[in-house]
């Protein structure tokens, strides 16, 4: 595990080195706090720091209290090396943002126990930061495909209308459903038609682009977001999916089957903030109809703009 220790005073520096080095710990070292707090803001930066109070340029208190100001999930356990024995001076670090601290020179058994301490906060730490995505993921994506739910493709569909009507670009929408669903169920089996679900959403997630959104809008309905995808480009990447979805047929535990998507589709340009996007998805769900209507496997682009409504 990274460990930083900052110390201006090199024959310490040197030592402490040497000690946690012998612990196992990769250290990285600093002599002022300046470069304390640098280190520990990097991405990927040490967790855990042995800061010594009293440094050039910025102090131990004051690296803490700058790590704490940071927006950042990773939490950095700070211990304080000083040789204050008042007990305000203690308060005074901890209130800074210290996690602890050691009265200089450190015992090893006392620095060893103290900094096990300090990755078994970490390791809480990140158990809860683990839990708490896994709910988040959970309360926005689909048990099933794993893709985003409704409520979230449809959020993330507001986003992306808004960063559009701020850049003056465009989003467009597939709207696509899986033809004769009902008859694969009937078929082959829920089980098999579960699979085919599972298929079909990986295939549309290599189909579009890393910035462009997949989600299940409603049994075996998806609504992709295509972002910054003009009229002209739609037509190409509505196709693209199409025949994606349709060249190869889907390899299940009763044999391989054919699927295909009927789509419907629509380009969203110069959004109003103040108007709903429930239009356009109607636009959207209306083309996708007239699809299925005229024979399925087929894309049907919306025949107007919505932005009269």
């Amino acid at each position: 595990m990274k460990i930083l220790i900052a110390d201006d005073d090199p024959v310490s520096l040197r030592l402490m080195e040497g000690t946690l080095q012998r612990y196992g710990y990769d250290v990285i070292t600093t002599t002022n706090g300046v470069q304390a707090a640098q280190v520990l803001s990097n991405p990927g930066g040490p967790r855990l720091a042995l800061i010594d109070w009293m440094m050039p340029e910025l102090d131990g208190a004051g690296v803490c209290r700058q790590v704490r100001s940071r927006d950042d999930d990773a939490y950095v356990y700070m211990l304080l090396l000083t040789s204050k024995q008042s007990s305000e001076d203690i308060v005074s670090g901890l209130e800074a943002g210290a996690d602890d601290y050691l009265t200089k020179p450190c015992q090893p058994a006392e620095l060893r126990a103290r900094l096990h301490t300090g990755r078994r906060v970490l390791q809480l730490e990140d158990k809860l930061v683990e839990a708490r995505e896994e709910m988040r993921f959970k309360a926005t994506h689909d048990a099933l495909t794993l893709l985003w739910d409704r409520g979230g493709i449809l959020a993330l569909l507001q986003s992306e209308l808004r960063k559009s009507s701020r850049e003056k670009t465009f989003v467009s929408l597939l709207l696509c459903d899986i033809d004769h669903f009902k008859q694969i169920n009937d078929v082959y089996g829920h089980p098999v038609g579960d699979e085919i679900l599972q298929q079909v959403s990986n295939r549309l997630l290599h189909l579009v682009r890393l910035h462009d959104c997949v989600g299940r809008y409603g049994g075996e309905e998806f609504l992709v977001v295509l972002v910054g995808c003009d009229e002209a480009n739609l037509r190409k990447r509505a196709e693209q999916v199409r025949e994606g979805i349709s060249s190869v047929p889907f390899k299940t535990r009763e044999g391989t089957v054919a699927v295909s998507l009927s789509i419907g589709a629509i380009t969203i340009e110069n959004w109003d903030q103040s108007v709903a996007i429930d239009p356009y998805l109607k636009e959207a769900d209306a083309a996708l109809y007239r699809a299925k209507a005229a024979g399925r496997n087929r894309i049907v682009y919306a025949e107007s703009p919505v932005c009269g409504f």
